[in-house]
């Protein structure tokens, strides 16, 4: 098992580097010049070539590159172009919103996509499974942008339940936040809701097929304890990759949902590095959402090879 882990680390290493390489070539072709963006294009030439110098912008690229992922793996991020206040403090501050929005949204979709995805696959070609299939492939198919839209008209401007916009305090708590974070919550959480279903119900009719499972009900075992003991441990395989998965996409990816909510998390983050070309925010938050991604998928082999040992020894 620790083979396997190291094995899987390094994977995830290598993949870190090249995403690094990616993403410092990507913020070096972006049009325009960082040093007129933040002096402005009535800067004389040589102010803009003092600000260069100063933000080490007249060095080679590979001299810059190397300078950048030293101080970063060191925790110095650099100083926000736009805003002035140290990279990290702003990253760390959205990721901690991020990850409250991100547990919203896994605890409404894992637990339900579950059960759905298990109730659709017993209920399987009966009305039932047709209801869910068919629910569960509109959600696939409505953008998140479309769906934030008539949750807010509804429960926002309709009903009054919950408020339209999900800005809110920079230290404010989980609970103090949490009415603010349904609706983004319910938004992210439908197509992601759909991907579980769809993956249980397939898993679970396949495992329910399997000779084994077959023998469990022959030999007079209880529906409950064959669906629970033999069923369930093998038909959720499949699952747990597309829930961690998603886990990293609800905290780095959310760029439209958290836009259109006004919600201060990772993705909003960037989309403001970007507009206002502030390339250390970019850099920090682009290369902290891979890191993101990269270990939930390792934590998915990770738990897919403690479920089914055939892959660790495999």
């Amino acid at each position: 098992m620790v083979r396997f882990i190291l094995r899987r680390s390094g994977f995830v290493l290598v993949s870190l580097f090249v995403s690094s390489l990616l993403i410092f070539a990507a913020t070096q072709i972006v049009p325009g010049d960082v040093a007129t963006v933040i002096l402005g294009r009535y800067a004389t030439p040589e102010a803009l070539k003092n600000l260069r110098t100063e933000l080490g912008l007249d060095r080679p690229p590979t001299a810059q590159y190397l300078s950048w992922l030293g101080n970063y793996m060191r925790g110095d991020w650099g100083i926000s172009l736009s805003t002035g206040s140290p990279v990290m403090e702003l990253v760390l501050q959205r990721l901690r919103n991020s990850s409250m929005l991100a547990a919203v949204g896994f605890l409404l979709y894992v637990p339900l996509g579950i059960f759905l995805g298990l109730i659709a696959a017993l209920r399987r070609n009966r009305i039932t499974d047709q209801i869910i299939s068919v629910v569960s492939l509109a959600f696939v198919g409505i953008p998140e942008f479309v769906t934030g839209v008539i949750l807010i008209a509804v429960f926002a401007l309709k009903l009054g339940l919950l408020p339209a916009s999900s800005a809110i305090p920079p230290d404010a708590g989980f609970f103090e936040a949490l009415p603010h974070l349904i609706l983004p919550g319910i938004t992210v959480s439908l197509a992601s809701l759909a991907y579980v279903t769809r993956m249980t119900r397939s898993s679970t009719i396949e495992v329910l097929d399997t000779d084994y499972v077959r023998t469990a009900f022959l030999k007079g075992l209880s529906p409950t304890r064959v669906l629970f003991v033999h069923v369930l441990r093998n038909a959720l395989l499949p699952t747990v990759t597309v829930v961690a998965i998603g886990v990293g996409w609800l905290i780095g990816g959310l760029i439209v949902t958290e836009s259109l909510f006004s919600y201060p998390g990772l993705g909003r983050l960037l989309l403001f590095a970007i507009q206002r070309r502030d390339l250390p925010l970019i850099q920090a938050t682009t290369m902290l959402i891979v890191f993101i991604f990269s270990f939930f998928n390792l934590l998915a082999d990770v738990i897919y090879a403690v479920l089914n040992p055939r892959i660790r020894y495999g």
